[in-house]
């Protein structure tokens, strides 16, 4: 029985990530930090009905000595970074705290491999915000970077020094770009969630206005019940790479919210209000894939569309709050 251990098991992606392996008959270890107001965190796993099949571990990715205790301790074949300050807004009100987590913490989990010796595949949680400004249409492997706010700068440093410790000491080492990927488990301080919480409260008559900021923002949008799945096809390599996982098709945010409301029955009209105060100090306008490569070397391809995936998200926040379910 292969071992995993996944940092960030209690987000979006490594819930996901854990019923999946579980699915392959690994046995799940997760690393995850201890919040003095809300203890684990662990409803993710328990809505998808996982949790008392992995092994939680407590643990900081900026704390190399506790990285170390729970790699010596649970003994894996593949470790998964998926923590991190993942919230584009919050970098701008906590900076040095997103380094630290989301850039440094990388470096950290790479040296706890390299130190112990550990044989470990590893998979770095990489991010399509690293593109930015864009610097072509499509963005690729071989695309430029060009971040934009403070979290995709800590993102990028992850990149690179996963790149630098395969290049430097043999690890097997990759990296997914990864570009938006969302599903009921998505937190609510992202835009699709936002959205689809939005609606589901307006349709109970819990709320009157869903308030949001940039809509002609483009983003190319996937489910993470794939993108998690494109995460486990990497370390099956024989060698270590990079790619970029997307659909390789964008949407504007306008459309993504017509399709939240026109599944509930409302119209967008009576209920949006555009709020200058939500816009971001530095937007990034557009952002689209191309997933070629991972098309080409993984065998990857999306199979849930960003309709599907919208209404799937509405319809469980509505069966969320009616059976006040807190994820």
């Amino acid at each position: 029985m292969p071992r995993a251990l996944i940092t960030g098991i209690t987000g979006q992606d490594g819930a996901y990530l854990a019923e999946f392996l579980l699915s392959k008959g690994y046995e799940v270890w997760g690393l995850a930090r201890r919040s003095s107001s809300g203890g684990l965190h662990l409803d993710r796993l328990e809505w998808l009905g996982v949790l008392d099949r992995v092994n939680i571990v407590e643990g900081d990715i900026a704390d190399l000595s506790s990285l170390m205790r729970i790699v010596t301790e649970s003994q894996p074949d593949e470790v998964y970074n998926l923590a991190a300050q993942s919230f584009v807004a919050t970098s701008w009100q906590q900076p040095h705290l997103t380094a630290d987590v989301t850039g440094v913490g990388v470096l950290n989990v790479l040296e706890a491999l390299r130190i112990l010796k550990s044989k470990a595949r590893f998979y770095q949680a990489s991010s399509s915000e690293m593109f930015g400004l864009i610097q072509h249409d499509k963005q690729s492997e071989l695309t430029p970077f060009y971040p934009r706010s403070p979290y995709a700068v800590a993102k990028l440093y992850g990149h690179w020094i996963t790149v630098n410790y395969r290049e430097s000491f043999g690890m097997h080492a990759s990296s997914g770009i990864l570009f938006n990927h969302e599903s009921p488990l998505r937190g609510e301080e992202f835009v699709t969630r936002k959205v689809t919480a939005g609606v589901a409260k307006i349709k109970l008559g819990m709320e009157t206005k869903l308030r949001l900021g940039n809509i002609h923002a483009k983003r190319d949008w996937g489910h993470a019940r794939d993108y998690v799945r494109a995460m486990w096809m990497m370390l099956q390599q024989d060698s270590a790479g990079d790619y970029v996982i997307a659909t390789g098709r964008t949407w504007t945010v306008e459309h993504m919210v017509h399709v939240a409301f026109k599944h509930a029955g409302l119209n967008v009209e009576d209920h949006l209000v555009i709020d200058p105060a939500l816009f971001r100090p530095a937007e990034v306008d557009v952002l689209l894939g191309d997933p070629q490569k991972a098309t080409d070397k993984l065998g990857w391809q999306p199979t849930i569309s960003l309709e599907d995936m919208i209404c799937e998200m509405v319809d469980a926040d509505v069966a969320r709050l009616n059976r006040r379910f807190p994820v």
